[in-house]
Formats: C-alpha cells, sequence, structure tokens
C-alpha cells in the first residue's frame, strides 16, 4: 500500500538524522512550461520531496496566494489529466524523488477513482492529498490507490483528538500532514512549542512520519519546525514566488528556486545547529 519512494525517502532522512523539505508547487503556474521547469529543478534546489497540487476553482482550505495560483493554473488550461501528464514529464527525468498531488475531490470524482488512481500511478505519482475527503467517505478511493500502490496521506489538525487520530491513521500511508495551525494556507505562523506535542501524539496514533505545514514562510520558522518534524511543507511562499516573478518580469523559475534553496538550506543545518 505505501509507495516505496516515499518511504525509501524518509529512511534516508532519518539515518542523515534530519527533516525533510517538502516544497508545494502548482501545476500550470504559471504556464505549463514554467510549471515543469520549476519541478525539474526543484530537487537540485533542495526539495526533498514534492507536493504538485491541481488546480481547482474552489480551493476551500486555501489562504490568497495558492487561491491566485490555481486561477493562474487554470488560465494556463491544466486539467487533473494535464497535471498527470506534467507528472509524466517531470518523472521521465527524475526516477526518485517522492511526487505527491494535492487538491480536492471533485476532479477525481469527475476522472473516476480506478482511472485516476491508474493514470497516477502511470504517471509517477507516488501520494494523494485530498483536503476536503474525510476518512469515513475515502474507502471507494482508497481501494482504488491501494490496488495501484499509491499512498492515501491525510491530514491531521490540532483539534484532531486522540479518537479522531485513530479514524485519520486508519489506511493512511506514506506520511501524516499535519496542519499546523487553524485556518487556510499561507496566513498564519506555525509554532515550534505547539507544534512538537502534536508531532508526538500523530506520530504514536500512525506509526508514520509526519510533516507539517500550513504556516511555514521563512527560513527560520522552517528550521524551527524541521527540529520537531519529520518533514517541513512549504507552499504559499513559493506560489508568491511566482506572482512576483510575473510582476516583475522576471523568470518564475528562478525566482521559485532560489527562495527553496535557502528554505532547504535551513531545514538541511536546522538539527545541526540545535544547541545541547
Amino acid at each position: 500500500m505505501t509507495t516505496v519512494r516515499i518511504d525509501a525517502r524518509f529512511a534516508a532522512l532519518k539515518a542523515e538524522g534530519r527533516a525533510g523539505f517538502v516544497a508545494y508547487v502548482m501545476a500550470g503556474d504559471p504556464s505549463r512550461e514554467d510549471s515543469l521547469e520549476i519541478l525539474r529543478g526543484l530537487p537540485a534546489a533542495g526539495a526533498d520531496l514534492i507536493e504538485l497540487g491541481f488546480p481547482f476553482s474552489d480551493p476551500m482550505a486555501e489562504g490568497p496566494p495558492i487561491q491566485k495560483a490555481a486561477i493562474r493554473g487554470l488560465k494556463a488550461g491544466l486539467t487533473l489529466k494535464g497535471t498527470l501528464d506534467l507528472a509524466r514529464d517531470f518523472r521521465a527525468g527524475d526516477a526518485d524523488t517522492p511526487l505527491i498531488l494535492m487538491g480536492y475531490l471533485n476532479p477525481i470524482e469527475s476522472y473516476g477513482y480506478d482511472a485516476f488512481a491508474r493514470d497516477a500511478a502511470a504517471s509517477g505519482v507516488d501520494g494523494l492529498i485530498v483536503v476536503d475527503c474525510p476518512p469515513e467517505e475515502a474507502d471507494p478511493l482508497s481501494d482504488a490507490l491501494d490496488a495501484h500502490k499509491v499512498s492515501l496521506i491525510r491530514l491531521a489538525t490540532p483539534t484532531s483528538d486522540d479518537a479522531r487520530l485513530k479514524i485519520i491513521a486508519r489506511r493512511t500511508s506514506g506520511f501524516v500532514y499535519y496542519v499546523s495551525v487553524a485556518g487556510v494556507t499561507g496566513v498564519k505562523e506555525a509554532q515550534a512549542l505547539s507544534v512538537a506535542p502534536a508531532v508526538e501524539r500523530v506520530r504514536k496514533a500512525s506509526g508514520l512520519p509526519v510533516a507539517v505545514g500550513f504556516g511555514v514562510r521563512t527560513p527560520e520558522r522552517a528550521a524551527e519546525i524541521a527540529r520537531v518534524a519529520d518533514a517541513v511543507v512549504v507552499g504559499s511562499v513559493l506560489v508568491d514566488e511566482v506572482a512576483a516573478a510575473l510582476e516583475a518580469g522576471e523568470s518564475p523559475r528562478d525566482r521559485v528556486l532560489t527562495r527553496v534553496k535557502s528554505l532547504g538550506d535551513a531545514v538541511r543545518a536546522a538539527r545541526a545547529t540545535e544547541t545541547v
């Protein structure tokens, strides 16, 4: 059930004694060509895992930066099928970096669970995060993904109590994504003091690595979270770089990868700089 690439990457990170850096970008933002260039550059810039958003018109968990990125992706014509094609092109040049799709259920429903799982696996996708699919309604999707060895990665939040965590952990594989703040992406900041005990609770309930996102924008904050979590997820600040590049007439790829390097370097160095 658990995808080999995800497990292998977290095992390698554990052996290195550090957290991983997960970079989120939106498919088709600002164009298919630009987003493919960004994807291809992420691993060398410092991304240990990649989350690839698929554009959707009503991304309810997202703040303004990712909402705007989704609009740009839709205007570029990136459908869910187009996102899978993009993933396939990325995978043709990278056999190792775990690639996670992140988005909403409606496009997957329209695609069809079995067809989506089959095509996602064929495109080299390792996992799927569906923000608006509760565990109680996920069995048909889980069945389809399991058949093609694509991990379903669920979200845990600050309001998830122990009973809820048991439900969240059921049929989850790869890792658990811990939403560090109540609210949407890119608005509040994660706090390591509150995140640390929550990460331990989620690890205990799931037996899986825990990646923390929804509130990490700076290298300093990324380093703080990297000291208590298995991975740090950054998204809004990266799609902000795309918007800034468009406004300035600069290369979106160069701006995004420069920001990824600064964040990735901070995550890599975080535990090495801990004081005893």
